[in-house]
């Protein structure tokens, strides 16, 4: 498991505080949610350890997840992909997993890549 960069108090008032700006259709603080998607990504990462699938959410950053197959270099055989305001939208509650698919604001592409059982966070 990856030791955690974000301080768990940080993390969870920077998702907390980009939560309700999202909820109220307000703009986002850059730095403040790259601090909360980064966050989010750990505490998935705790949730689900393992090597087995890729979730990006770039330029914040990226984990891998799920135990079963180890990926260690090229592109990896499952990838989840999005933007930070959509992971953070996920991770709160804000947006379903199955809404997001349905939308295309998640590219997901291998086995195990379905993350609804994981989200919220």
């Amino acid at each position: 498991m990856a030791r955690r960069k974000i301080v768990i108090e940080h993390g969870k008032q920077a998702l907390e505080s980009c939560a309700y700006s999202l909820d109220k259709g307000e703009s986002l603080d850059r730095k403040l949610s790259f601090t909360a998607a980064r966050y989010a990504l750990e505490e998935l990462n705790e949730r689900a350890p393992g090597r087995a699938v890729e979730v990006r959410v770039p330029p914040a950053g990226a984990i891998q997840i799920l135990g079963g197959t180890t990926h260690r270099r090229g592109t990896p055989p499952a990838v989840v992909e999005t933007s930070v305001e959509t992971w953070l939208r996920l991770a709160t509650g804000l947006l379903t997993w199955e809404e997001a698919i349905s939308t295309g604001l998640v590219n997901a592409s291998g086995e195990r890549t379905d993350l609804s059982h994981l989200l919220p966070l």
